[in-house]
């Protein structure tokens, strides 16, 4: 048991009143960076939700509401947008918000010294200029029917930065300034973090504090809430549903992630720029049995899920065939003696990385080793943290299969994984209609002719199968009775928190 989780025994025996106590909700990992243009995990992207804001929002309904916009108003050929943006609204240090913050962010994120790994939310905006004060002008790559609906990424303040060129190390990560509801009060010793109700926030906030803890062991988040020491978890594991649903204390929120899972090849690897080494890989999996002990969700055919208007409903996920697979190995070269597959003498085999903060990763990735392994590949598993994912995974694409998942909001683009200079394409997939579907889909605006590029992305990728698709999660998170007015938002899930308040 590692330093941290071992003093949760002690966290179980207190338990604060109701009454001026905090909202205490709990992550796996503490974020290690407060700043949204280098967000790469949801615990960062939940806790930005709190500190920042963007132009647009999502009301309850999902619907595109103005935040820090006022008003917009789009041209005829739909390539510029002028916005309006609000002059009531403060930063955390009292500094007036502006125009020129709206165009530092995204000159920002467009940098590219700045490597941001949300470098693709802006990439379709050609141009931002500021008008004055309050007001700017976009242009656009190629027309948009509905900019609005992309303009949700967090707003930064220019005046905390001296550049453009924005760097992780940069002091901000830790003394973040937003416009959100709540300010960053305190990085505490033992890895929690506090944040205070925003005094210049321009809007009713009824939580005044709220406490993020770390809790990596995972058996004890479920005890923390039953003890009254947390308000709140994201995610409930599938054990604890059932007591967690028979504790009076306890309310259960069910809600829907866009989110996916799957196994991504590396095809700059010879071993699995065949495609019918990455078929047949896929038909040796047996998705129910990996999916049962995680949880329950719907199976996957394509990067979308089953709800969104682009997932193609005509395209079969693939089936665990060990015979087709079999039949798809020996087609690309392999021969099976002993039980075992190799090429030209090399055995085949496989290693499969995860990143130790993707819950139930471990029992998906042994389960996976031993279907693999029955199957004749050798396989072998590591547990990546973060810096060895990042230098692993995206800067030096050391890997030949890792399980992941990605996380979307409803804009559900997909272009940077799939299209050939995609900033999130590690797997290095190239196809070229691909590619022209996805600059179709991003620059018409017919809703129809979309809908029908994105069916068609679904179908080819799934056949080019750069990676497995696994599932999308039924999703509970648990919160304290004491807690009311509670509204989740599905991607986010604090974007609505204003409205929360404690008994």
């Amino acid at each position: 048991m590692s330093t941290r989780s071992s003093l949760v025994p002690v966290l179980l025996l207190t338990s604060l009143s109701a009454s001026g106590a905090p909202f205490r909700y709990a992550e796996d990992q503490a974020p290690a960076i407060a700043n949204p243009v280098f967000a790469t995990t949801m615990s960062e992207a939940r806790i930005n939700e709190l500190l920042f804001s963007g132009l647009y929002t999502d009301n309850k309904d999902l619907a595109t509401s103005p935040l820090l916009a006022e008003g917009a108003e789009l041209s005829e050929d739909f390539t510029e947008l002028t916005v309006s943006v609000r002059q009531d609204v403060r930063w955390h240090d009292g500094s007036p918000f502006t125009a020129e913050d709206v165009v530092f962010t995204i000159e920002a994120m467009k940098d590219r010294g700045t490597l941001s790994t949300e470098a693709g939310r802006v990439a379709w905006i050609d141009k931002a200029e500021v008008i004055d004060a309050y007001t700017l002008k976009l242009t656009f790559a190629h027309p948009e029917a509905r900019p609005e609906d992309k303009l949700f990424f967090k707003i930064l303040p220019k005046h905390g930065f001296d550049s453009t060129t924005l760097k992780r190390s940069d002091p901000f990560r830790a003394n973040p300034i937003g416009t959100g509801a709540y300010t960053l009060a305190n990085f505490n010793d033992d890895n929690s973090i506090s944040l205070m109700a925003n005094d210049n926030y321009n809007g009713t906030v009824r939580l005044d504090e709220i406490v993020m803890r770390e809790v990596s062991d995972k058996n004890y988040q479920a005890k923390l809430l039953l003890y009254e020491s947390l308000e709140a978890l994201v995610r409930v594991l599938p054990r604890d549903l059932a007591v967690l649903q028979n504790d009076r204390k306890v309310e259960l929120y069910p809600y829907q992630t866009n989110s996916w899972w799957y196994l991504g090849f590396n095809m700059d690897r010879s071993t699995y720029q065949d495609p019918k080494v990455r078929q047949a890989l896929a038909q040796l999996v047996d998705v129910e049995a990996l999916l049962a002990p995680v949880g329950t969700g719907d199976i996957l055919s394509g990067p979308f899920v089953k709800s969104s208007p682009f997932y193609n409903h005509d395209v079969r996920s693939w089936t665990h065939a060990p015979m087709d697979a079999s039949a798809l190995l020996e087609e690309a070269g392999y021969i099976q003696e002993s039980g075992n597959w190799s090429k030209d003498g090399t055995p085949l085999e496989i290693k499969i990385y995860a990143h130790k903060s993707l819950e139930s990763s471990q029992e998906v990735v042994i389960n996976l080793q031993s279907q693999w392994q029955a199957a004749g590949i050798g396989v072998d598993v590591d547990f990546l943290d973060e810096a060895r994912w990042k230098a692993m995974v995206w800067k030096d694409r050391e890997f030949d299969v890792i399980l992941s998942q990605w996380s979307f909001d409803r804009n559900e683009d997909v272009r940077e994984q799939f299209h050939s200079n995609g900033s999130r394409n590690f797997t290095g997939y190239v196809n070229h209609e691909v590619d022209e579907l996805l600059d179709m889909a991003r620059t018409t605006t017919d809703p129809q002719e979309k809908k029908a590029a994105m069916r068609k992305i679904h179908s080819i990728v799934r056949d080019d199968s750069p990676m497995i698709f696994l599932w999308t999660l039924d999703s509970y998170s648990a919160m304290s009775t004491s807690v009311r007015n509670v509204v989740i938002h599905p991607f986010y899930f604090f974007t609505w928190a204003t409205d929360w308040q404690m008994r």
